[in-house]
């Protein structure tokens, strides 16, 4: 028996993200802008199957051509006749629909390793009865061969994403261990070149000196500085006696195909902003520039509310062990005025509630530059994941004084935490159906908070090149010692630099807690139309989510190498500890059989002490938190952090035994069909599918329709090139 951590289930929830009435509104022009964004989106989020392991490349490749020549419902008897029973061949297809949804054979949240719920042997007599292999036999066995092992393979290594012994990653090769990131981060720090665009590849020589070649994502190759190459860092450098070698043109083929949609993308701008914008991700594309990017966000902040709202990058460090490197996503979305409406309304009283935070005014920004807060109904939304809510852009030196924006995933929230009550773990009884009835509302509270005054909070001291401060180094104090603050960000330093490993998982906590501490305030309840007693309910229902997410997040624990895989999650059963510390019966956790005989637990949360008990313990925590991420304190930081994080089998909790307890019980991710655009004649049309294995499967096979096989050779291309780097 394979452990339920490695595999999909055949009943995982697969549901379509509702766009049409949102596309139908748009006008002709704007449906164009938004198919060719989409179309730059949906190719460079291919460029994720090569960011997440050595073999998911090939496993892509291997399904789009077997799905091409046989959509699911015609390889059903196919799969039949080669001796599948209908559970083995449903599992393939979720297997399938689970490399599409998250561009990989790893999970987008949680970064284990799934596989296929069937015999090897039994999906390699699919492959060899399919039409695909009757067609191009040579060629799908060199598929097969290529990945079949490894696409099954559980060993202890590969398990999960992780840096040297702790997993598999390619943003690293494979011989890279953390002293290796922390040396090439200091290198990149010293020619103030971002990571987030990178990869690094480690080559040792035959005297045993080691030469790094940092490799940017770039459309061209040459490395010699051509028209409109104004940030070209390519070239070797000798640093603290070792090589470094700074090259271009990491995924060259698809970076092209995203630089030439943008250039469509731009014809059907409905501003100058949106034109600055698209030239700059364009030119940061082609030429391999995180300074193009920074510009053309730049722009992107300017445009305010627009009818359809865009991203695209390297954007979050979630999946790199390090933190440093971006995984490449990119969304097309249309404004829901309606929910907007209250965004801005909250965006609006954001100036009366920043300093209701547990911390002193110096340790806030300056001057709170007001976003664009939007609630979207996604069209596209390529990567390896769908989030709820977003604030970006992640570059510090823009957030901090020039601005950000924050978008909620209207479709997106409505279906991804919907669930039935009898698969509801871990709460009484009596709560479970106010938790069903309010988990929604009470949720568009926190990723509003979260995202806005989470986020969009805390002020960063930072020494620059030239010996300027942004603060006043001679008279601000530590709130918590008393002293003089003695530490700051220096130069180059970013807080994804310093921080590391920690960075995003902290910061991630650094929010939530801002939203449950904040939800408190009649104020913002009343923003969302929260008022009397059905406003405690939601307060109740958020802090009961926060703390049975806290449970749940023990999924996600490794305790073989006592780590943690997602960022969030860790975040929470942080909070979940927090809140165990502060007692006086505030949360309680017990461990239980339930129904079935097996082990079983609940978590209660006492509502008439979330004030008086919950709210000071939150206080004091976020202001710590603030304290050390706004002095640099790495050191601070991370044993506060990673002491609240530790997962032990101590009395009470028993947080290894309740692991267990949470994996058996354990409900699987959603996953996500989205729908097609295309270009006929004068008129843009949507496509739409239903929610199923197959249906999610055919969305991806319309979806490069036209130039597959092209773009497929591409891909083995390139995961071909630099495959030795982890055998």
């Amino acid at each position: 028996m394979v452990d339920s951590q490695y595999i999909l289930p055949n009943d995982v929830g697969i549901s379509p993200l509702d766009c049409a009435e949102a596309f139908r509104l748009l006008s002709p022009k704007e449906k164009l802008y938004a198919h060719y964004l989409s179309r730059a989106s949906w190719y460079g989020g291919l460029i994720v199957l090569l960011q997440t392991s050595p073999e998911s490349p090939t496993i892509y490749v291997l399904l789009q051509r077997l799905f091409r020549k046989q959509p699911p419902s015609v390889l059903e008897s196919v799969a039949s006749a080669a001796g599948l029973s209908p559970e083995e061949y449903q599992a393939f297809l979720v297997y399938a629909a689970g490399i599409y949804a998250n561009m990989g054979n790893y999970k987008s949240f949680g970064d284990t390793k799934f596989i296929p719920n069937l015999p090897k042997e039994k999906l390699k007599a699919l492959m060899w009865q399919s039409q695909a292999f009757k067609d191009s036999p040579t060629q799908l066995e060199a598929l097969w061969n290529s990945c079949g092992d490894l696409m099954y393979s559980l060993d202890e290594k590969l398990k999960q994403l992780g840096l040297g012994d702790k997993g598999i990653t390619t943003y690293f090769s494979g011989n890279c261990c953390l002293k290796d990131a922390e040396l090439v981060q200091k290198f990149l720090d010293s020619k103030n070149l971002s990571a987030y665009n990178t990869r690094l590849f480690k080559q040792v020589n035959n005297d045993g000196k080691c030469c790094y070649e940092v490799r940017l994502a770039s459309a061209i190759k040459d490395e010699c500085p051509i028209d409109g190459d104004v940030d070209n860092k390519c070239g070797c450098y000798n640093f603290d006696g070792t090589l470094f070698k700074v090259v271009r043109g990491d995924y060259a083929p698809l970076m092209q195909r995203v630089v030439d949609c943008l250039k469509k993308a731009k014809a059907y701008a409905a501003n100058e902003n949106e034109e600055h914008m698209l030239e700059d991700y364009a030119q940061s594309f082609f030429f391999g520039s995180i300074e193009a990017h920074k510009q053309g966000s730049r722009y992107w902040i300017k445009d305010k509310g627009p009818i359809v709202e865009s991203y695209i990058g390297f954007i979050e460090s979630y999946r790199d062990p390090f933190g440093s490197r971006g995984e490449f996503e990119g969304f097309v979305a249309v404004v829901n005025k309606a929910m907007s409406a209250r965004f801005a309304e909250l965006v609006n009283s954001a100036e009366v509630l920043l300093p209701e935070l547990p911390w002193p005014t110096q340790f806030e920004k300056d001057r709170f530059l007001k976003p664009d807060f939007t609630s979207l109904d996604v069209l596209t939304f390529a990567g390896s994941g769908i989030p709820v809510g977003i604030n970006i852009p992640n570059y510090d030196c823009i957030r901090q004084s020039e601005g950000f924006k924050n978008v909620s995933l209207g479709n997106v929230l409505a279906v991804a935490s919907a669930t039935q009550k009898e698969k509801l773990t871990f709460l009484r009884e009596e709560d479970k159906d106010l938790y069903i009835k309010l988990r929604n509302p009470s949720f568009e509270v926190q990723v509003g908070l979260h995202e806005l005054l989470g986020h969009g909070s805390g002020k960063l001291f930072v020494e620059d090149e030239k010996g300027n401060f942004n603060f006043d180094s001679k008279n601000v104090r530590n709130p918590e010692t008393g002293e003089l603050v003695s530490s700051w960000y220096k130069g180059s330093e970013t807080w994804d630099s310093k921080f590391s490993t920690i960075a995003s998982t902290y910061e991630e906590c650094r929010a939530e807690c801002v939203g449950l501490y904040l939800c408190l305030n009649n104020r913002v309840l009343s923003i969302f139309g929260q008022e009397g007693s059905d406003a405690e309910d939601v307060v109740y229902i958020n802090w009961l989510n926060m703390v049975r997410a806290g449970v749940l997040a023990l999924e996600f624990y490794t305790p073989a190498s006592k780590t943690w895989r997602q960022a969030h999650m860790q975040a929470r059963f942080v909070i979940l500890r927090v809140l165990l510390e502060a007692s006086e019966g505030l949360v309680s956790l017990e461990h239980t059989v339930g129904s079935d005989g097996k082990p079983d637990a609940i978590i209660s949360l006492d509502r008439t002490k979330i004030r008086s008990v919950g709210k000071p313990a939150i206080e004091r925590f976020l202001r710590r938190l603030q304290i050390h991420k706004s002095t640099a304190d790495v050191e601070g930081g991370r044993a506060l952090y990673e002491g609240y994080s530790s997962v032990t089998d101590n009395e009470p909790e028993k947080f290894l035994t309740l692991r267990e307890t949470v994996l058996l019980r354990k409900e699987a991710r959603k996953l996500f069909v989205q729908a097609n655009t295309r270009v006929q004649g004068d008129t843009t049309e949507l496509q739409e599918y239903a929610g199923s294995a197959a249906d999610l499967i055919r969305s991806f096979v319309d979806r490069f329709h036209d130039d597959g096989e092209e773009l497929e050779e591409e891909i083995l291309a390139l995961g071909q090139m630099d495959a030795h780097c982890w055998s």
